[in-house]
């Protein structure tokens, strides 16, 4: 099982619980689900993830199952929008002048774009017209309810040690599983 500030190595994939949609697929890290449920991206780097346990960097949910699953586990949990990527805020949404836009991004960019701001915020274009652009910061996921299938690969470390960035730098690659 892996301890908080050990570093969780884990397959996953999202489907939507709710709407019309229900069952879909909306984010794997395994190549052959993505390949299988015809949703493979080649732009897409798919591989494991691997993430401090407790840094809270990735879904509430992904750090929970990893504390009750030892390698080779799966589990498949249903998870809140609290404990997926959040709900809605309509705070992070925001009207803005089509000039004031294109001051800062060298364009009005397009519906559907992204947009990332300069402290590293990434929202999507909403709306465009001649006067404004709205630009919403919520993750497209926010609000969701997911079903979320969590495959724990391996688990290293030791509360404190290095990032998992550095890991290999200074310890050379783990043993694969």
């Amino acid at each position: 099982m892996a301890k908080e500030g050990q570093i969780a190595v884990v397959h996953y994939t999202a489907r939507l619980v709710d709407g019309p949609d229900s069952g879909a697929i909306v984010d794997t890290t395994d190549v052959d689900i993505a390949r299988e449920e015809g949703i493979y991206h080649n732009h897409r780097d798919y591989k494991p993830l691997e993430f401090r346990v407790g840094d809270g960097g990735v879904a509430p949910v992904l750090e929970d199952v990893v504390q009750d699953l030892e390698p080779g586990e799966t589990r498949t949990e249903v998870a809140d929008p609290e404990r997926a990527f959040g709900t809605y805020d309509e705070r992070e949404v925001y009207e803005l002048e089509s000039d004031a836009v294109a001051e800062l991004v060298g364009e009005v960019p397009e519906e559907g774009s992204l947009v990332t701001t300069e402290d590293n915020r990434t929202g999507w274009v909403t709306a465009v017209d001649d006067d404004r652009v709205v630009l919403d910061f919520n993750h497209e996921l926010a609000g969701e309810r997911l079903e979320v299938e969590v495959r724990l690969l391996d688990v290293y470390g030791e509360p404190g040690d290095d990032s998992a960035k550095t890991w290999e730098k200074k310890y050379g690659k783990r043993r694969s599983k």
